[in-house]
């Protein structure tokens, strides 16, 4: 962490007597099918205590509980958080594919798999595991005839199609490591994004619908692929048949190409630490980094929350609201309900489209059991309007939220509105670095408390950490910066192509601990509350967005000097983008130059990424060596200029009067 930027947001450690604690409530229990895995909260700080002093005997058993092995591990797991060389169940031999696949269609090929629900009510259909093979197996015979090996990456820019989660399994069937890029971002993050995999395969569709919309998605892919020489083949879904460019030799149709090879693919024998996939997440230089998960241990942290975060049964239908393109639907879309053999539903649209109800329908028409979403879209819903949630849900015994914390007024309205007092509330803590949930409650065990994370799973120490010491703060009713002091199987390896840079972001801030980059409190019974990011990014509707990428993309821009980008609270968004640029002489400062910066983000990142506010400053607030000091800027953007702390260290303190000036002047407009 850089000068000035120590500091968690404050916020006390919320009083015993402020917070309600919510007990799982008695409804739950009966719509359960059977009951939950586990009876009591003893019972899970039973197991809790085993997995932290005993990890290897823990992971082990659930590893072969959980999974599929075609050979057996001896060992469980070597190196240290110190060390950056964690590896789990070393001489295993798995296949991804097969663990999610394979071995439900052989018990029952005609158990659904996917349920899709396409953006136009009443289109979608339901996929089984017997079918969900074939297509897999297609799919798999295709890559290798496009010369796809083992280790090979992919590159997937897919809309909420069950052809994606096809190509995801396909990609794991044959070895190759998938890179899933979200289908909002743009042309040149795609390609940055394809550069650095070494992609040479990329799937797409010819087009997206969402929200009523279309997105061009193989427009984008060309655009990119003008600067990526080394993709060799573009395989393209037809997703709504309309006339899409074609570079011959290279662009291929999905539907052509699997109709040629058979219907089953063996799979290909993977060590539990062969790459898994990459997930592109941004990173405080602003060049995006990905992450690399592994097989096993990735697999493992995914089964096993599903099956005791979120209470996973054998005949539910589980529901999670988040894109594919994210670690959410990687881990909850994808691999958790399809590992423990359930139907997951696929959702194509958007909860607005085409009106407010849409999610609560879904839930309704195909019995979901289990919902799982981000705030962001939990406060749209509930500024909607109450009368929207219609729909009597009844199987819905678990809500699940996810990306950032959950304001206590949204938990209730969650709680209350949507699941009827009768579903039990999981507010989720996890990163894409984590794999799978780390601080969360346990459906059907854990009392909750709304804004709480409450307790760790299995196998995670949180620490917390006193930022300007770095030494641990022991005991209750503490507050500082999160780190965990154990390894985890799902945790992430390494970034690709520069390990340095992943040691130095999560193992090397604090010797022998991971990292969060997050701040948190623990209450006086060892409730953990995350408070946000204490580094450089911003956490807009649950997405982590680097502040140094925005920067990159309006500096791009001719007419600027500098730029300084924050995240400030908004209703909705959770955090939104605001950022602060200074012009270079000779620019008209006006509306179409802060429009033309705003379409440069989009360009440059995403829609997902542009400013919500752009203020034009003569010059941003910088120490004496130059560096920009966040801090003042958000703390006036939150009208907190008395806490601005001393100015004198900066290089030109009568910026901040201007800065002060400029911003209030813009709300008054």
């Amino acid at each position: 962490m850089s000068e000035g930027e120590t500091q968690p947001p404050k916020g006390a450690v919320p009083e015993a007597h402020e917070v309600d604690t919510f007990h799982v409530p008695k409804a739950f229990h009966k719509k359960h099918p059977k009951k939950p895995h586990l009876d009591s909260l003893d019972h899970y700080k039973e197991m809790y205590k085993e997995s932290i002093s005993d990890p290897n005997k823990f992971w082990g058993k659930m590893a072969r509980d959980l999974l599929t092995w075609e050979r057996d591990f001896q060992t469980v797991h070597t190196g240290s958080l110190a060390g950056g060389d964690n590896a789990w169940f070393l001489e295993g031999k798995l296949n991804a594919s097969y663990n999610c696949v394979d071995r439900h269609a052989a018990k029952d090929p005609n158990k659904p798999a996917i349920i899709y629900e396409a953006d136009e009510v009443g289109e979608g259909r339901t996929i089984t595991y017997g079918e969900l093979l074939r297509e897999v197996s297609k799919l798999s015979w295709v890559l290798k005839e496009m010369g796809v090996k083992k280790g090979d990456t992919v590159a997937l820019y897919m809309p909420m199609i069950p052809e994606a989660l096809v190509a995801f399994l396909a990609c794991t069937r044959i070895g190759a490591v998938h890179s899933v890029v979200f289908a909002g971002f743009s042309a040149d993050s795609l390609r940055d994004r394809i550069i650095d995999a070494k992609s040479k395969v990329v799937i797409t569709t010819d087009e997206g619908k969402r929200g009523g919309k279309v997105i061009g998605t193989k427009k984008i892919v060309d655009d990119a692929l003008r600067q990526c020489p080394d993709v060799s083949h573009c395989l393209v879904y037809k997703r709504t048949g309309a006339e899409v460019p074609w570079t011959k030799g290279r662009d291929l149709w999905w539907s052509e190409e699997t109709e040629k090879w058979p219907a089953y693919y063996a799979p290909e024998s993977m060590s539990s630490e062969d790459p898994l996939f990459l997930l592109y997440t941004s990173g405080s230089t602003g060049k995006p980094k990905g992450v690399m998960h592994t097989t096993a241990g990735y697999l493992l942290g995914a089964a096993a929350t599903g099956k005791y975060v979120f209470d996973i049964h054998d005949t539910d239908r589980f529901f999670c609201g988040g894109d594919v393109g994210w670690i959410t639907g990687h881990t909850y879309v994808v691999y958790a309900p399809l590992l423990l053999g359930v139907a997951t539903v696929v959702f194509e649209g958007t909860p607005a489209y085409p009106n407010f109800s849409r999610y609560w329908d879904v839930c309704e028409k195909h019995d979901v059991t289990q919902f799982y979403v981000a705030p962001t879209a939990l406060r749209l819903l509930k500024r909607a309007g109450d009368h929207h949630v219609k729909a009597q849900m009844k199987n819905l015994r678990v809500l699940g939220s996810v990306g950032e914390p959950i304001a206590a007024e949204v938990w209730k309205w969650y709680f209350d509105i949507v699941g009827k007092e009768e579903a039990h509330v999981i507010d989720t803590y996890w990163q894409t670095e984590t794999g799978s949930h780390v601080i969360t409650p346990l459906g059907g065990v854990t009392p909750t408390k709304p804004g709480s994370a409450s307790l760790p799973f299995f196998g995670i120490e949180p620490a917390i950490i006193d930022p300007v010491s770095g030494e641990e703060i022991h005991g209750n009713d503490v507050e500082g910066v999160l780190a965990f002091k154990q390894a985890w199987p799902s945790m992430a390896r390494t970034v690709w192509g520069a390990h340095k840079r992943y040691m130095d972001t999560y193992l090397n801030v604090y010797k022998g601990y991971y990292f969060t980059g997050d701040g948190a409190a623990r209450d006086h019974e060892g409730y953990y509350w995350i408070r946000g990011r204490v580094d450089d990014v911003v956490n807009v509707s649950g997405h982590r967005l680097s502040t140094a990428e925005i920067e990159a993309a309006l500096i791009e821009h001719h007419a600027v000097g500098e730029a300084a980008v924050v995240g400030i609270n908004d209703e909705l968004t959770g955090q939104a983008v605001n950022a602060f640029v200074s012009i270079k002489d000779g620019n008209e400062i006006n509306d179409a130059l802060r429009k033309d910066l705003i379409l440069q983000v989009r360009k440059s990142i995403g829609p997902f990424a542009a400013p919500k506010a752009i203020y034009t400053v003569p010059d941003l607030p910088k120490t004496r060596s130059g560096k920009i000091m966040r801090r003042i800027l958000r703390k006036i953007l939150a009208g907190e200029e008395d806490q601005l702390g001393d100015t004198s260290t900066l290089s030109d303190p009568s910026v901040v009067d201007t800065i002060i000036q400029t911003v209030h002047d813009s709300k008054k407009k």
